[in-house]
């Protein structure tokens, strides 16, 4: 038997790995999964051979040929996305102007947002992605900044409890109100909860002066019911995918999304679809195609179908691209592509995917430094551990971090710094109140000493526990009896809480006019604070949104400020 001698190193030592080497290995990086491009099965980006090259033929005000593929030949979301999704009227011109005056377009000041909204409305998805390949990190992100569609960018909350508890999630609703968030999700572990959770977070919500918008996240039928009822404002699980067998698999189609979409629209719910980057190779269907691709057909679907907007910035695939090279640039690239088309955007920062705190700020930036309609379609208001939506990019760890950085750079991700008493207070208000209700309904009894536990939790594990059947009994009795977000509104009034009565009949009279149908519709001053009455106006240098005046102000504190007057002193 032949055996090889260890090499030494000169002086004769055994090679050993340096310290430098070893410490790189301890960095929480490395425990993040990085894989090379496979093409072939779509673990690629944005930017694969096997990607269709741009082309459409009209005729007679019909798309007969789009990327290469003839009218007979397309699979139903090229045929959607032709009929219903492509302005036929532009798109021979629009189509035949070169991707890289497109992309300059985007990137200038001086080109106007209506300018290029219109352009891009004729485009088909291999035109978009082709676009999208001439633009690098910066570029995207000047993109963003002009082509969002509200002026004033906000922020989107996760308000979830491992054990769905439903005291816990109305105090984390009352607090991530009184932090800026404009809109708040719930979702649960066990689902025959969801009444009695939806109810809490929207009866938590309106504490503050700025009520944000809430949803329940659950499978579809569900959701729509509590919508309906009013329990719930808006909805975004609304699931479309870039390949006909993904689509497939989920015995759904673009048609049957649309149906959806119109039936949360025709009582007043706000709703936008859901995608991102990476779910067809995650499901196993991406056809060979690169991962913005498929995301841009998905991103047409949604404007096809009407949908007021998209959750998109990859979401729960954001494992799947943040892989491979130009990963969280395609997500940044999706989410630039559905502001374009004039569509809300809910741009991610979602799902957790990286041990490192330097890659999850990378991540977070590329949508914080612009702005976008909603930078994070899901911070964790409560921690990670707490988080049903299998942890975020960011949580309640992370607040004083997020206010910091928003004043670090004069930055608005729609987040502030608040005092401990006043979310106290909000809490215990929250609490209160959803304990009057609970009785006032019938409801499983919240006891005192419950109160005082959420109020000062930080999370599920300091919450005392509830009686779990009797809950669950609870919550199937809300759905028996028909309950509705008027029986909220009277139950609040009747209990003695008749400014959070007030606060959602509001919200609900709101939603009868159809104003939160509006893109980006969000509430500000209980008034909805829309694309239609809050038009983004970025045109370069002193324009636009600018942090200013009491929101400035707002921004400026944090929890440890020394007053320049006296520096024994904190102002925060």
């Amino acid at each position: 038997m032949t055996t090889t001698a260890t090499p030494a190193t000169p002086g004769g030592v055994t090679p050993r790995r340096s310290l430098r080497t070893e410490a790189l290995e301890a960095r929480p990086v490395n425990l993040d999964g990085f894989v090379e491009e496979w093409p072939e099965k779509g673990m690629v980006a944005m930017d694969s051979a096997f990607d269709p090259a741009p082309s459409i033929r009209v005729e007679d005000g019909v798309v007969v040929e789009m990327d290469g593929t003839e009218r007979a030949d397309f699979d139903f979301i090229d045929q959607f996305i032709a009929d219903h999704a492509i302005d036929t009227d532009v798109a021979v011109d629009a189509m035949a102007l070169d991707t890289v005056e497109i992309a300059r377009m985007i990137v200038d000041p001086g080109v106007t947002r209506t300018t290029v909204r219109d352009v891009v409305a004729g485009l088909t998805p291999a035109k978009l992605l082709g676009v999208a390949n001439h633009l690098n990190i910066v570029e995207i992100m000047m993109g963003m900044q002009k082509m969002r569609a509200r002026r004033t960018p906000a922020n989107q909350a996760h308000c979830t409890s491992a054990r769905d508890n439903p005291l816990q999630v109305a105090c984390e609703a009352a607090e991530a109100a009184l932090r800026g968030f404009s809109e708040i999700e719930t979702t649960l572990g066990v689902v025959r909860y969801a009444p009695l959770v939806a109810m809490a977070q929207t009866i938590g919500a309106q504490v503050a002066e700025e009520v944000p918008l809430t949803q329940c996240a659950l499978e579809e039928a569900t959701e729509l019911e509590l919508g309906m009822r009013g329990i719930t404002n808006y909805a975004e699980t609304i699931s479309v995918y870039g390949t006909e067998p993904v689509f497939v698999d989920g015995d759904d189609t673009p048609w049957s999304k649309a149906f959806l979409a119109s039936a949360y629209a025709s009582r007043g719910i706000k709703m936008r679809f859901t995608s991102g980057t990476g779910s067809e190779v995650q499901m196993g269907n991406a056809q060979g195609k690169s991962m913005l691709y498929l995301e841009i057909r998905c991103i047409l679907i949604a404007k096809g179908a009407g949908s007021q907007g998209l959750q998109n910035g990859s979401i729960s695939c954001i494992g799947v691209p943040g892989a491979v090279p130009s990963g969280i640039r395609a997500v940044a690239a999706e989410n630039l592509i559905a502001s374009a088309l004039d569509l809300e955007c809910a741009s991610g920062n979602d799902q957790s995917f990286s041990h490192s705190p330097m890659r999850r700020v990378a991540r977070l930036l590329p949508q914080m430094l612009p702005g976008t309609d909603f930078v994070c379609s899901g911070y964790s208001a409560v921690p990670n551990y707490d988080n049903m939506f299998a942890g975020s990019n960011l949580d309640t760890d992370d607040f004083d971090d997020f206010n910091t950085i928003q004043r670090d750079l004069m930055v608005d991700g729609g987040l502030q710094h608040v005092g401990e008493s006043e979310i106290l207070a909000a809490r215990q208000r929250a609490a209160e109140a959803l304990q009057a209700v609970f009785e006032h309904l019938e409801l499983p009894r919240i006891r005192d000493e419950e109160i005082v536990a959420a109020v000062y939790a930080n999370g599920s594990n300091d919450c005392l526990p509830r009686d779990v059947l009797e809950d669950l009994k609870g919550a199937q009795s809300v759905m028996d009896r028909g309950i509705t977000g008027l029986d909220l509104v009277t139950a609040l009034d009747a209990t003695g809480f008749r400014d959070m009565a007030q606060n959602l009949l509001t919200v609900l009279r709101q939603r009868v006019s159809g104003d939160l149908l509006q893109t980006s519709a969000i509430l500000k001053g209980m008034v909805p604070l829309s694309a239609v009455n809050d038009d983004n106006d970025y045109a370069g240098p002193g324009t636009g949104y600018r942090p200013s005046g009491e929101r400035w102000e707002q921004m400026k504190r944090l929890r440890h400020v020394t007053s320049a007057e006296n520096p024994e002193t904190e102002v925060g």
